[in-house]
C-alpha cells in the first residue's frame, strides 16, 4: 500500500512538473516580445557585471562605474547598428542586379550541362529553386538581424536596473533563505560558469568576425564588414551557425567574382571556423559546460521556436544555464548528466 502510494505521488509530481513546463513554455511563447529583450539584457548584464564590480573595487563610485559601463555598451550598439544598417541598406538596394547576374550565371551553367548531355535540354532549374527568392530571403534575414537593435533602449534600461541590483543581491538572499552562505555559493558558482562561457564565446565571436573581415577584404568581396558581423553573431549558434554565415558571402562571391573565388571564400570560412571553433574554443572553454550534440540541436530548435532568431542565438547559453542550475541540486543532477556529452566523446 505504501509502495503504491509512493508510486502515485511520484507520478503526480512528474505530471505536475510537465504541466508547469507546458504553462511556462506557452507563456514565454505568448510574451516573446517581452521575454526576448529580457533574456538579452540578462546575458549582457552577466558580461558587463565583472567590469562594473571591478571598477567599484577600485574605489570608483557606483554611479560613475555604471555610467562608464553603459557608455561602452551604447557605443558598441550604436557602432554595430550604424554599420549593419548601412550595409544592409546598400545590399538590399542592389539585390535586383544581383538576382539578374545570378540568373544569367545559372542559365549559363544549365546550357553548358545540356550541351554536354549531362541533363536534358528542357531542364528548368527555376522550377526547383528560384535564385531571386534565395537572395530575397537573405535580404529579409539581414533586415531581421538589424532589427535586433530596435529594442536597444528597452534592453539598455533593463541592463541598468539589473546592474544596480547585482551588488545588493547577496544581502537580499541572506534575508530570505535559511542557509544564505550555501545559497550564495551556489548562485556564485552558476554565475561564474555562465560568465566564463559568455565571456569566452564573446571574445571568440569577435575573433571570428575580425578574421572574416580581413579575409574578405583581401579577397575583394563586397560588404566584408556586413558578412564579418553576421559571422560574429551567428558564432553563438552552435554547429549550424557557421554554415548559415557561409551561405550569403559564398553566393555573393559566385555573382561578383566567379566560382573559383567563391570556392576560396568557402575554404577560408571553413579554415577560420575550424581554428576558432574546433581548436581555440575547446582549449579555452574546457569540457565543463559541454552539451551533447543531440541536446545542442534540440535546444536550437526549441528556443528558436519559442523566441525566434534571438532564441537560436541564445539557445546554448540558455540551455547551459539550465544545466548548471540542475547540477546544483542532488535531486536534479541526473538530468544535467543526461544533457551532457558522452564520456567517450
Amino acid at each position: 500500500m505504501d509502495l503504491t502510494s509512493q508510486s502515485k505521488n511520484k507520478t503526480a509530481q512528474v505530471l505536475l512538473i510537465l504541466a508547469c513546463f507546458v504553462i511556462i513554455v506557452a507563456g514565454m511563447k505568448a510574451a516573446e516580445s517581452l521575454v526576448v529583450p529580457f533574456f538579452l539584457a540578462a546575458f549582457i548584464t552577466i558580461i558587463a557585471s565583472p567590469p562594473f564590480i571591478w571598477l567599484q573595487k577600485k574605489k570608483v563610485p557606483k554611479v560613475l562605474a555604471l555610467v562608464l559601463v553603459i557608455l561602452i555598451f551604447l557605443s558598441f550598439i550604436f557602432l554595430v547598428g550604424v554599420l549593419i544598417g548601412t550595409s544592409v541598406s546598400e545590399f538590399s538596394s542592389n539585390i535586383s542586379s544581383y538576382e539578374q547576374k545570378l540568373k544569367n550565371q545559372t542559365e549559363g551553367i544549365i546550357q553548358w550541362l545540356a550541351a554536354h548531355n549531362y541533363i536534358e535540354s528542357d531542364f528548368d532549374i527555376f522550377k526547383i529553386i528560384n535564385p531571386s527568392s534565395v537572395l530575397q530571403f537573405i535580404g529579409d534575414s539581414l533586415n531581421q538581424i538589424s532589427g535586433m537593435f530596435a529594442d536597444g533602449f528597452l534592453i539598455l534600461f533593463t541592463v541598468i536596473f539589473m546592474l544596480l541590483e547585482v551588488s545588493g543581491l547577496p544581502k537580499k538572499i541572506r534575508l530570505i533563505v535559511s542557509k544564505p552562505e550555501e545559497s550564495i555559493a551556489r548562485i556564485n558558482s552558476v554565475y561564474q560558469k555562465i560568465n566564463k562561457y559568455m565571456g569566452i564565446k564573446t571574445l571568440l565571436s569577435f575573433g571570428t568576425g575580425f578574421l572574416v573581415y580581413i579575409f574578405l577584404l583581401i579577397v575583394g568581396l563586397d560588404y566584408p564588414l556586413l558578412w564579418a558581423v553576421l559571422a560574429s553573431i551567428l558564432y553563438y549558434i552552435p554547429t549550424i551557425g557557421s554554415m548559415i554565415a557561409l551561405i550569403p558571402p559564398v553566393l555573393l562571391a559566385i555573382i561578383q567574382l566567379g566560382f573559383g573565388q567563391a570556392l576560396i571564400v568557402m575554404v577560408g570560412f571553413v579554415i577560420i571556423n575550424t581554428i576558432i571553433g574546433n581548436i581555440l574554443e575547446p582549449k579555452f572553454m574546457g569540457r565543463g559546460l559541454e552539451l551533447s550534440t543531440l541536446v545542442v540541436f534540440l535546444s536550437l530548435v526549441f528556443w528558436g521556436w519559442i523566441l525566434g532568431p534571438i532564441g537560436m542565438l541564445l539557445s546554448v547559453p540558455l540551455t547551459i544555464t539550465l544545466k548548471i542550475a540542475l547540477e546544483s541540486s542532488e535531486e536534479t543532477r541526473w538530468i544535467a548528466v543526461m544533457l551532457g556529452p558522452d564520456s567517450s566523446e
